[in-house]
């Protein structure tokens, strides 16, 4: 029996929930590990709206790997989180202190108009965007332009869409994300030779 965690009883419902495709149990362990998420991100040059993302995407890796059958509970479950968060936190702020330095106009003009090209490419990408939304359908396709077009409240989307409260709409929100994310990945794109 060395070196076996004992899982706890509450951590074990939650997994057995998670498995078994309960979201709700996803809202738990959102709600449990936020506090300390946010304080580790805002304490590292960071922002609420980057730990709630981090948060989200922390959750959807742990749903992806206990749904899969990949999850190995070394830890307690808000362990995991917040140490997913943490590597995730980390790789972004290396990526971009990277990018930093290329941002950098060397003749310190801006130039204002846009490249030809660039406005072709945007346009095509926010036609692919929108075909994917369509794809998607509802409540994915109105959540997601509620919340990034509209830039509403995380409430204010669950008293228009009806759902329970702002927390299940941050979880379908990752969904949905993911859904859309992976539909884009399919959709074979131009001038890629």
């Amino acid at each position: 029996m060395a070196g076996r965690l004992l899982v706890s009883d509450s951590d074990a419902r939650l997994l057995e929930r998670i498995h078994d495709g309960s979201e709700d149990a996803l809202v738990e362990l959102y709600r449990s590990s936020r506090k300390q998420v946010t304080a580790y991100v805002m304490r590292n040059s960071g922002n609420i709206e980057d730990a709630e993302d981090l948060l989200q995407e922390a959750l959807v890796v742990l749903w992806e790997r206990v749904r899969a059958g990949r999850y190995e509970h070394t830890a307690r479950l808000e362990t995991f989180i917040v140490a997913t968060v943490k590597n995730m936190w980390l790789r972004r702020l290396a990526r971009a202190r990277r990018e930093r330095p290329g941002d950098i106009d060397p003749d310190g003009t801006p130039d204002a108009s846009p490249d030809p090209l660039d406005v072709l490419i945007e346009d095509e990408e926010s036609q692919l965007i929108r075909d994917a939304l369509e794809t998607l359908g509802e409540p994915c396709r109105t959540l997601l332009l509620l919340f990034y077009w509209e830039e509403l409240p995380m409430d204010v989307i669950a008293h228009r869409i009806g759902f329970a409260n702002a927390d299940t709409v941050k979880s379908k929100k990752y969904q949905c994300k993911k859904a859309l994310a992976a539909l884009l990945q399919q959709t074979p794109r131009g001038g890629d030779d």
